[in-house]
């Protein structure tokens, strides 16, 4: 990538985006932004209590994502954000048309299990079918690259820069 863009790390929740997302940032040389921060306290009160979070509800943790990284255009930076549907993705873009995105890709099992291991982390385990199922992978004419999650945290980072170095046009 010849100049800096605003990455935004997404993926269903277990795929390691708040752990990722900073060391990519450290080898970009960016800001990063962790994307539950910007969620209001009732989506996480609602995702707490095992509820599934509605458009409706994401809409404004989106407009704030997405103001961050308008704010980022031309500096760069990186987010997470789940970014599950195409409609998110289509907002974040409206928000800052040169963000590009990182999915990070598993096996359920394997995202399941890591799930499983973290602790105080307000996504219980029971939403990941509803995260599953509400996945919409990256398509063709999006600007992004799909980065799998098997190996350790340093791995997927290398990765992810490699797939963002070679990443030179929407697919």
């Amino acid at each position: 990538m010849s100049t800096p863009h605003v990455v935004v790390v997404m993926g269903v929740a277990g795929t390691g985006k708040t752990t990722i997302g900073p060391l990519l940032a450290a080898r970009l040389g960016v800001p990063y932004a962790e994307g539950d921060d910007f969620h209001p306290e009732a989506n996480i009160a609602k995702m707490s209590a095992g509820t599934p979070l509605t458009d409706d509800d994401r809409w404004p943790w989106l407009d704030a994502i997405g103001a961050w990284a308008h704010g980022r255009a031309g500096q760069g930076g990186v987010v997470s954000c789940s970014a599950l549907k195409r409609s998110y993705r289509d907002r974040l873009r409206a928000a800052a048309p040169g963000v590009v995105f990182v999915h990070l890709a598993g096996d359920r099992a394997l995202i399941e299990g890591r799930m499983a291991q973290r602790r105080g982390h307000f996504m219980p385990t029971a939403l990941l079918d509803s995260q599953f199922a509400t996945l919409q992978p990256l398509e063709e004419d999006e600007a992004g690259v799909a980065v799998d999650v098997s190996g350790g945290p340093e791995e997927i980072a290398d990765r992810a820069v490699t797939a963002l170095h070679d990443l030179r046009t929407p697919r």
